[in-house]
């Protein structure tokens, strides 16, 4: 009688400040680390009297944090109210359920509906679930005595209680605090939630396969996409990029963002418009966002890695970079231009590397394996034929791509007065560079002090681990997987296979 459905978090390797704004690009590959939501009925069957009743029943659970929200849904108008401790609302699931909903009752007939009515009297009981790797465990692994290394994130058990640092003052009033990676918890959390509600009431059907080449259900997944954007949106108080959102549904790709009026209509809707009216604009909506196909060229391995050294304030240094922006705005388009360009050529030799290993298999395969045991001063020499000689200029392409997208985000927090790639950061990724077998190394997204990555040749992924490791820098067990959005046939944490709702299920 459940529906689970998950979505993974992401990493931003290019386009950090500039997918802000159209029509500039970003890169963002979608990995291995899923959020998941189960959602199933509260009830067995629908109470004879309930068709008297003006709301429904939603029971959030969160084992990872130990709680559980109960919500109050009204079905004429679709607002919603907390009945347990307003310290443990979701906004990000609130709106999620209210949007699904209404997206529901915006696409039915009227036969439709009053399943749908009978469906949601029976209650909403949503489970999430969030992969270890996006939160930060190092305290953990400390306490414990291990080393510092993805090992030790492995033998955590799946789904670990996360631990959260509290803040005492305030009359002792403890707000939590989880400690998190940059993978983008909330965005995969909210379309992991939007899809499960909407194959359980029927108004999509999601597919289950994991090959994102072979998925048939585009149509529901821009269905997906445009309410779990707009529910994100509104959530977090301001309409961001959305990347972190669209990886999360369609998986690894190239992403322009879309025009932030095609949600206005959320933002600005008065009291007297029904939500499914305001829902029905959206999905008629301009959406204008551009997504291409793209993911890392084979024999290619994403490492993640946590410093540990204090997170960073995303929304500050947007923020910070905005106001440079507007404060010396001709050098601050001249910088933009120059990333761009860095940009661009990166995501062409990424491309030119996927075409060779597509014509020419055995060429690449035999320079990504020579060159997976040698630093990048030494690849040259492997240039024996014509054929293997365009792989090595590719990859060093690459590598110059990055040298000069990190130069130019170095140079935009300097003049920002943020730490987009600070000093510690920057000592770190330059030894990652120079390490055997590295293509890429850089700070994902905005920057900071979040995370670093690397994309490594072949088996040199141990390589940054333990070099990593060896610097109090923790590498994660995050890989790329370029799956979206997606169906899953057992519940994550007992592998117990599900079954559709199918007595009174809206199909």
């Amino acid at each position: 009688m459940a529906v689970v459905a998950s979505a993974p978090g992401k990493v931003l390797i290019t386009g950090g400040y500039l997918v802000l704004e159209r029509p500039n690009a970003g890169l963002v590959l979608s990995t291995n680390a899923r959020f998941y939501a189960i959602v199933k009925p509260i009830y067995p069957e629908t109470r004879p009297d309930a068709w008297a009743w003006a709301w429904t029943d939603v029971r959030l659970t969160s084992p990872q944090l130990s709680r559980e929200a109960l919500y109050k849904l009204a079905l004429k108008n679709l607002t919603i109210q907390t009945v347990s401790s307003s310290e443990t609302r979701n906004p990000f699931v609130e709106y999620a359920v209210q949007y699904s909903v209404a997206a529901a009752y915006a696409t039915f007939d009227q036969n439709k509906k009053d399943l749908l009515h009978k469906l949601l009297l029976q209650g909403l009981d949503i489970t999430i679930l969030g992969s270890n790797d996006f939160y930060s465990y190092r305290n953990e692994i400390e306490r414990r005595g291990l080393p510092l290394t993805p090992e030790s994130l492995a033998t955590l058990p799946p789904f670990a209680s996360i631990s959260f640092n509290t803040d005492d003052a305030n009359d002792g009033n403890r707000k939590p605090e989880v400690a998190k990676t940059g993978l983008g918890s909330s965005a995969a959390m909210t379309t992991a939630v939007v899809a499960a509600l909407l194959h359980y009431l029927g108004v999509v059907k999601i597919s289950s396969s994991k090959d994102h080449q072979d998925r048939m259900d585009i149509a529901d997944l821009d269905m997906v996409h445009k309410i779990a954007q707009t529910a994100h949106c509104i959530a977090q108080g301001k309409v961001g990029s959305g990347f972190d959102v669209s990886s999360a549904v369609y998986g690894s790709h190239r992403y322009v963002r879309f025009s932030p009026e095609v949600i206005s209509s959320t933002q600005v809707a008065a009291t007297a418009v029904a939500l499914p009216e305001v829902i029905s604009d959206i999905l008629k909506g301009n959406w204008d966002h551009d997504r291409t196909q793209f993911s890392l060229p084979p024999l290619m391995t994403l490492v993640l890695g946590e410093p540990g050294t204090g997170g960073s304030s995303t929304p500050s240094m947007v923020g910070a970079v905005k106001k440079w922006q507007k404060s010396d705005p001709q050098r601050a388009l001249e910088t933009w231009r120059r990333l761009s360009d860095a940009n661009s050529a990166l995501e062409t030799q990424l491309n030119l590397l996927r075409k060779l290993a597509k014509e020419q298999w055995d060429a690449y395969k035999s320079v990504i394996d020579s060159c997976s045991i040698l630093r990048s001063d030494k690849w040259i020499e492997q240039a024996s034929e014509p054929n293997k000689e365009a792989v090595i200029k590719a990859l060093l392409g690459s590598k110059e791509a990055m040298v000069g997208i990190r130069y130019h985000m170095r140079l935009m927090g300097e003049a920002a007065g943020v730490p987009i790639e600070p000093e510690s950061q920057t000592q770190l990724l330059d030894a990652t560079m120079n390490l055997e077998g590295v293509l890429l190394a850089g700070v994902p997204g905005a920057g900071g002090f979040d995370a670093v990555f690397a994309v490594t040749l072949g088996d040199s992924n141990s390589n940054v681990t333990k070099t990593w490791s060896s610097v109090n820098v923790l590498a994660m067990l995050v890989k790329e997987d370029p799956c979206g959005v997606s169906l899953e046939t057992a519940d994550p944490r007992t592998n117990e296979i599900t079954s559709a709702v199918s007595s009174i299920r809206i199909e």
